[in-house]
């Protein structure tokens, strides 16, 4: 059998992911509640969340779900043990994880480059259209508007006798 899964949240009392699926073989929309045990304030969320995605009782429902997401549904949980409200543990979030189109990405050590590289992976495989997506337009030509004058650069201009 096979799950599709349509939104992965969390809830804190108790302690829950909640996982709202498709059924591929029945098309019914589902809800499971996986229980969240020996979780504490002092946990790691990067554990916690590969731990559970390996659980052979969850393994099928939450292939879908991708470990970045887990880990925040952890963190946040984790926060809230830790006594912030939901909306500061978001905006902590949020400031610790942000991708800035203009960060020299160069100058970032191995670890927070994966750490970006991979919250970029998930956001374009959320934005792919895909063959069989309904939205999907193959060989899909756009005029983007061309506000000024055109610059040209030394680069694109041939020049003869030159290789």
């Amino acid at each position: 059998m096979t799950y599709i899964p349509r939104k992965c949240g969390v809830k804190f009392k108790p302690p829950t992911i909640v996982l709202i699926y498709e059924d591929e073989n029945t098309k019914k929309t589902r809800q499971r509640l996986i229980p969240i045990r020996n979780f504490s304030r002092f946990s790691d969320c990067s554990r916690a969340a590969e731990e559970i995605k390996n659980n052979p009782r969850h393994q099928l429902y939450l292939d879908g779900v991708s470990q970045q997401q887990l880990q925040k549904l952890y963190q946040l949980l984790k926060d809230c043990l830790n006594g912030l409200s939901l909306e500061k543990s978001l905006d902590a979030f949020v400031r610790t994880n942000p991708i800035n189109p203009e960060e020299d990405l160069n100058k970032l050590d191995d670890n927070e480059l994966a750490k970006k590289k991979k919250i970029m992976d998930e956001l374009f495989e959320k934005n792919r259209r895909k063959p069989n997506d309904p939205e999907f337009v193959y060989d899909l030509e756009v005029d983007f508007p061309q506000d000024g004058q055109i610059e040209s650069c030394g680069w694109d201009e041939e020049r003869e006798g030159e290789i």
